[in-house]
């Protein structure tokens, strides 16, 4: 080849497309016909352009692209759903794989920060399984769909009214107490768990005052403290007030908390007053909530899933951080902790009485709590989610602090026969760990 041929196919060589330069350079190293290649490159291009010759002349070749486009366009659709919604096969581990609105760095893995359970004195846990759990949602549906209060802003929404009712109805207790009553909705769900139930509500103000404002439930075998008056959980004479109902058998009572108070002092009066079976509705996470939890009092180094990194550099603190920018309940290493990197509580804090005590503790009294916890506890079960976050779109609670949801992400046509698609998204926003003890006293 003579050197004007050799800068000719160099200069060609730039113009070339990077596979165009191997394949000739290929063909002249194995000592291959050059010339063939080309030609055959040419025969494909001239068959090709007969073809969009032919196809623009019948009028064909652009309904063919805009068929083409929409091909691409629903596989891309389907290929982005199945990551929304897409979930791991195990149910053991209780990890939920969710790509949440499109985000590849957004992963809702349930319990992937560590879910709390306090341990009961024998291992003893619930009766009911996710089967009965199931059949109880979809009797329950139906059920809701009845409700008198629609908007219960500032109280229970679906999934902590579906857990009252579904406990209330498998214990089947002659008496039921509620601490907190506000429009009544919770008394409503009581009644409608145990038709014929008599009821004992304690409330500072009495639901029919909110019927000037809109709907309201008042229960006619209701025995209201309310008001003037209002007598405190632990100040009530209970003996009287068991005795006036005909119970003797204190196990067969069922006690509601959802006052917002100190739930280790409510603990603590329950098991004076000899009550065995209870029901928290706000079972705050560390780091949130206007009063101290069991779940707070569960979250120790030494319980599976409990314990905190205040570093702000540790993998915790990179998680949460990316994890607040999408779940209103999250919580940063900023919010978390406070002064000594406490983050037992709320920063370090035993709040009471409406977040109108704050009492700092230290983490020697929190673990001293969860001691006396342990003593006392025969059954702690947290009520799951009712649904997946892509089901329920709610963008509250963090799901990655909750264990796995009774219809998991992914499972739309359970949602969907349930009848969960019907209610508005707004009432899966009020889960707070919804939580059901069985406590008797320390054995000795």
């Amino acid at each position: 080849m003579t050197k004007v041929n050799k800068m000719l196919e160099r200069a060609l060589s730039i113009r070339r497309p990077p596979h165009a330069v191997e394949s000739v350079g290929a063909a002249e190293d194995d000592g291959g016909d050059e010339t063939g290649d080309v030609s055959k490159t040419r025969k494909h291009m001239s068959i090709a352009v007969r073809v969009t010759n032919y196809l623009t002349r019948t009028g064909y070749f652009w309904p063919i692209i805009v068929i083409g486009l929409v091909i691409v366009i629903v596989s891309s659709v389907i290929i982005h759903s199945r990551d929304l919604v897409c979930i791991s096969a195990s149910s053991s581990d209780h990890i939920s794989r969710l790509r949440f609105f499109g985000f590849d760095a957004l992963e809702s893995d349930f319990g992937s920060l560590g879910v709390p359970w306090c341990r009961s004195k024998h291992g003893k846990t619930v009766e009911w399984t996710y089967k009965d759990l199931l059949k109880g949602l979809e009797e329950f549906v139906p059920i809701y769909e009845m409700r008198p209060i629609k908007n219960n802003m500032h109280g229970m929404g679906f999934d902590h009214s579906f857990g009252l009712w579904f406990i209330t109805q498998w214990l089947k207790p002659e008496l039921m107490i509620e601490s907190g009553a506000f429009k009544g909705h919770s008394t409503w769900v009581l009644r409608q768990a145990m038709p014929d139930t008599p009821i004992v509500s304690l409330s500072p103000r009495h639901p029919e005052k909110y019927l000037k404002k809109g709907p309201a439930y008042v229960d006619e075998n209701c025995t209201y403290f309310t008001g003037k008056d209002f007598v405190d959980f632990g100040s009530m004479d209970w003996g009287k007030v068991l005795r006036k109902h005909g119970i003797t058998d204190r196990s067969h009572v069922l006690v509601f908390f959802d006052d917002h108070q100190n739930e280790l002092k409510r603990l603590k009066q329950a098991l004076k007053a000899g009550f065995k079976h209870l029901v928290f509705e706000d079972n705050y996470d560390t780091g949130t909530g206007d009063h101290y939890s069991l779940r707070q009092i569960c979250d120790q180094f030494y319980i599976r899933g409990g314990g905190h990194s205040c570093f702000k550099d540790s993998d915790e603190a990179r998680i949460r951080y990316r994890r607040r920018k999408f779940w209103e309940k999250a919580v940063d290493v900023e919010e978390l902790c406070g002064p000594g990197e406490a983050w037992w509580g709320v920063r370090g804090q035993m709040r009471d009485d409406f977040n109108h005590s704050n009492k700092a503790i230290s983490y020697a009294e929190h673990f001293t709590n969860s001691r006396f916890l342990e003593s006392v506890l025969d059954v702690y079960w947290e009520l799951p989610p009712v649904a997946g976050p892509s089901l329920t779109h709610q963008t509250r609670y963090d799901p990655a602090r909750t264990s796995a949801p009774i219809v998991e992400d992914g499972r739309y046509r359970l949602f969907q026969r349930l009848g969960l698609s019907r209610f508005d998204t707004s009432v899966f926003n009020g889960y707070t760990q919804m939580v059901y003890l069985q406590v008797s006293r320390p054995e000795t």
